[in-house]
């Protein structure tokens, strides 16, 4: 088979030749009026974003030959190898060009070509004398891109809300069975080869549990020995399902991985949705929330049609002119080869976006990056914006603290307030950890030791993550300030990034596993931390990336959604979503809420699309290669009957959308009992942007006795009292009381 592709490929070389020749020469006919893509003059108005547009077309044309993950150039290069060998080269020469090839293929998403390759190499094994190991380690390549080929021709092609979702039933059973039959015998060989309890054991173990499933023959068609269980550790309460209702409203974009942030951008009270993708040649997606007609897209109408790439983005009014902005962030995982430009998006109020980084002189020099926080941390009512890079593989990427001098410019002072962490960046979060009025700077360092800077005021930033134990965990990646307990002081969630598959079979079979635990520090209000993971319900060996918090059943508790995996296809772990319950305890509602889909959980957002009162969950799905993408969902809120209040801030001394203020709701119930519930605006996970307004779950209060507001600036604070019930207020700092505003409320339509 591989020998006849290969005449095949020989056949048409030189038709690509020609092909390749004249893309070449277009290119650099387009490169002689494109400058590089390293340092970028500061420049203003309309030459500003065109200027932008011509380096983001630069990093798209190096992309197939600089992009070790989106690239094709070493698929390209292998295939002339492989096709170059001659009748009689040396078997393991042979060898190693088809398993080269098979996985570069695979990664670009040939998925039939790579079975072909990894096929002849699994007959050189069987030929030769070569270890029990190493013949396991050809029939696992050989496995996976059997379950990725099914995967294509049923999840991806065929897709319908149950693709993919663990456990996978109903919808989500293959049509195709062949890919998932043969990757199950493989995956049945490598445990025989390999051993039951090696690590690529296990890998294969939880994986034929998967191909099982795919093909509607699971439990029994896996030895009781081998079986994982779904519901281990899930919750014995009652749950209700979240449809996913992406598909029906045209929100189920086909792409890699990347951001979303859901806020309202052209200030008509519904939320908006904006998605990217970290493909350099994948566009931006821009949704406009029309109500009961559902959602439009608008993308090329908003401004963005040249927005191209984005692993990640953050939302912020960062000119204090009353409407959503926002950060698109790019060159994550790259080294060197990621010196892609940002881009500061200025709306201008009507939901059209205006490239404006090179003015505002965010564009002076280029880091991979895939993290940034906005606040407020001189005090003086504008935002500032940290961008947290990456130091990684001897490409020195410090971080930078642009202050916003108040013009629409901003200045790099990160050197001089001593905040460069100088290491590889993956989350920042910041929060008033100590209570003393300004916002402190958490960040996340894969790899190694977390930092915890105390913001000094006018002498810097200090950082007091030894001191204070909290530098952990080693391999850390999305990272937030919030108040898990709602006692008014901040804690600080850290989720590890170190389970491999083989955990999560040990987990899912009630064994041991080896993962590093995350971390769940309780903050004391006053500075210090204690770590409470254990007992939390949170002890699970996951893989998170994109993630976020909101309040699912509107209890007044705020729940997580973790979304997980890592590049490697063999990746496939559900996403998981916990409940937080009364004692402080988290329930795993993954399975019961179908929330636990097996593609890769990048940015995560819990918004009221539908202006109902509580939070729907959108989730940005799509892993890092070409042939590893897949559609975003959209979780609808079934609804819990809890009473609720939607908060919107206007800052008049604070920053204008009061970025950092801290919400206290008193509410009261039917028996006379008065609870306290906190919040704080923008609050949000480091990989994925809840709304700039708060929908918060107030359980079966009766009635809400009060409402203060700390606001982000010196000596603001004030107190509401007798605030109605399921209602959307307006709370303008320095107003004595809130405005009602009436939000439309609708059902989730369908795409016009």
């Amino acid at each position: 088979m591989v020998e006849v592709e290969i005449r095949m490929a020989r056949a048409t070389a030189a038709v690509r030749t020609v092909v390749a020749v004249l893309i070449v020469v277009a290119v650099l006919i387009v490169a002689a009026f494109v400058p590089a893509c390293g340092e970028a003059p500061r420049t203003d108005g309309s030459h500003s974003e065109a200027r932008m547009l011509d380096l983001l077309r630069e990093v798209a044309r190096r992309t197939p030959e600089e992009n070790e993950f989106t690239g094709s150039r070493r698929a390209r290069m292998l295939r002339r190898v492989l096709a170059a060998l001659p009748a009689g080269a040396p078997v393991e020469r042979r060898l190693r060009a088809l398993l080269d090839s098979g996985k570069a293929e695979l990664r670009l998403g040939n998925a039939q070509r790579a079975v072909a390759l990894y096929e002849a190499a699994d007959q050189i094994m069987r030929r030769s004398s070569r270890s029990p190991k190493d013949r396991a380690g050809v029939r696992y390549r050989l496995a996976i891109a059997w379950l990725q080929l099914g995967e294509q021709q049923n999840c991806c092609v065929d897709h319908n809300v149950d693709s993919c979702v663990f456990p996978i039933q109903d919808g989500g059973v293959h049509a195709h069975r062949d890919p998932a039959e043969q990757a199950a015998a493989c995956f049945r060989d490598v445990i025989r080869l390999a051993g039951p309890a090696s690590r690529r054991g296990l890998a294969a173990t939880w994986l034929l549990n998967v191909a099982h499933m795919t093909l509607g023959t699971w439990p029994s068609g896996v030895p009781a020995a081998m079986r994982i269980d779904p519901r281990r550790q899930a919750s014995p309460n009652p749950f209700p399902p979240f449809p996913n209702v992406a598909m029906g409203l045209g929100l189920d974009a086909y792409d890699l991985a990347g951001g979303v942030v859901v806020d309202d951008f052209d200030g008509d009270d519904r939320l908006d949705i904006l998605t990217s993708s970290w493909d350099p040649l994948g566009r931006m997606h821009y949704y406009r929330n029309l109500g009961e007609a559902g959602f439009e897209e608008r993308t090329v109408a908003a401004g963005l049609g040249g927005q191209y790439g984005g692993l990640n983005l953050k939302q912020a009014d960062f000119d204090n002119d009353g409407d959503v902005d926002v950060l698109v962030l790019r060159g994550a995982w790259l080294q060197g080869a990621g010196r892609h430009p940002n881009s500061l998006l200025r709306n201008d109020g009507t939901g059209r976006f205006e490239d404006v980084t090179l003015a505002a002189g965010l564009g002076d020099v280029h880091y991979p990056t895939q993290t940034a926080g906005w606040a407020d941390y001189d005090r003086d009512g504008d935002l500032d914006l940290y961008i947290g890079n990456e130091t990684y593989g001897g490409f020195a990427s410090p971080c930078q603290l642009f202050r916003n001098d108040g013009d629409g410019t901003f200045t790099d002072v990160a050197a001089r307030a001593g905040v460069t962490n100088d290491r590889f960046t993956k989350g920042v979060t910041w929060g008033d950890y100590d209570g003393d009025g300004d916002p402190d700077l958490y960040v996340s360092n894969l790899e190694g030791a977390n930092r915890l800077y105390r913001n000094d005021g006018d002498r810097g930033f200090t950082d007091v993550a030894p001191r204070l134990g909290v530098e952990g965990p080693h391999f850390s990646f999305p990272v937030w300030f919030w108040d898990y307990d709602n006692d008014g002081a901040l804690d600080l969630y850290v989720p590890s990034y170190n389970a491999k598959v083989a955990d999560l079979a040990l987990h899912y079979m009630g064994k041991p596993h080896a993962a590093e635990p995350s971390r769940l520090y309780k903050g004391d209000g006053a500075g210090g931390f204690e770590d409470v993971l254990a007992g939390s319900g949170l002890g699970y060996p996951v893989r998170p990336m994109g993630s976020n918090f909101g309040d699912l059943d509107g209890d007044g508790r705020l729940d997580v959604y973790l979304g997980t995996g890592s590049p490697s296809y063999e990746a496939l772990m559900p996403n998981v979503m916990f409940l937080s319950g009364p004692d402080g305890r988290f329930e795993d509602v993954t399975v019961a809420g179908r929330f636990g889909s097996l593609q890769k959980g990048h940015s995560i957002s819990f918004a009221d699309l539908d202006n109902d009162g509580d939070c729907d969950v959108f989730s940005q799905l799509g892993g890092a290669y070409p042939g590893d993408r897949f559609h975003n969902a959209l979780y609808e809120n079934p609804g819990f009957q809890n009473r609720w209040i939607v908060m919107k801030f206007e800052g008049r001394r604070s920053n204008r959308g009061a970025l950092g203020a801290h919400v206290h709701v008193l509410v009261e119930d039917e028996a006379g009992r008065r609870r306290s519930i906190h919040r704080h605006v923008g609050g949000s996970s480091s990989f994925g942007s809840n709304p700039s307004r708060l929908t918060v779950g107030l359980g079966a209060a009766r009635r809400v006795i009060a409402v203060e507001i700390t606001w982000p600036v010196k000596d603001s604070r004030q107190r509401f009292e007798d605030v109605p019930l399921d209602a959307a207020l307006l709370f303008v700092e320095g107003l004595d009381k809130p405005r009602r505003v009436t939000l439309p409320r609708f059902g989730m339509g369908r795409k016009p």
